[in-house]
């Protein structure tokens, strides 16, 4: 049986999800330190990231197991329960934010990417926003990085052909920064995100 087979995708909301936050926590750390995001990254800001997504009852927090393991994790929650640097850009540019259901991050491990666990991660995170019938849109950013990065590898293939298959579409004038430390640096430096949205 190849291994694709052996995966479980399970959904939690709220307090549901709060065992699995230290697991989640060292996965989000292990997978974001490849390239484009280069995270250089530690369990306690984690747990306290993710602590986000237990708090509002209306998150949801995807969750791929092979066996007990989690190997994958996606979230998202209502985007008027985001940071103000993520939901000031919808507002500036006239969007009703109450009407956006906001996707944060998908990670999942090297060995199971390719064989269905991404695209069930968005197709989760849309059903959950649609059983509320008062969001319109579905949103999530991705950092942007230079071509000529010099961590970029050379068999690196951007998501964007992912993306737009599932029927997102990139807005251009849509756009936030965020701060974290990159494996080369001593500091936190801003980084550009560009935001995909779907119309639900």
């Amino acid at each position: 049986m190849c291994r694709a087979m052996a995966l479980k995708i399970e959904s939690f909301s709220g307090a549901d999800a709060r065992r699995y936050i230290p697991g989640l926590a060292r996965l989000r750390i292990r997978v974001f330190r490849d390239f484009p995001y280069l995270y250089d990254g530690s369990e306690d800001y984690e747990r306290t990231y993710l602590r986000t997504y237990t708090e509002s009852p209306d998150s949801v927090i995807v969750i791929a197991f092979d066996g007990d393991e989690v190997v994958g994790a996606s979230t998202a929650l209502p985007l008027a329960h985001e940071t103000a640097n993520v939901v000031e850009p919808f507002r500036a540019l006239g969007y009703d934010v109450a009407s956006v259901f906001y996707f944060g991050e998908s990670v999942l491990l090297k060995e199971y990417r390719g064989q269905g666990a991404g695209v069930a991660f968005f197709d989760r995170r849309e059903a959950w926003a649609r059983k509320f019938g008062r969001f319109r849109f579905t949103a999530f950013c991705g950092v942007v990085r230079p071509a000529d990065h010099p961590r970029r590898p050379n068999d690196y293939v951007p998501l964007d052909a992912f993306w737009t298959k599932r029927g997102y579409r990139p807005v251009p004038e849509l756009q936030a920064v965020f701060h974290w430390r990159d494996l080369d640096d001593a500091e936190q430096t801003a980084k550009r995100m560009a935001f995909w949205i779907k119309e639900l």
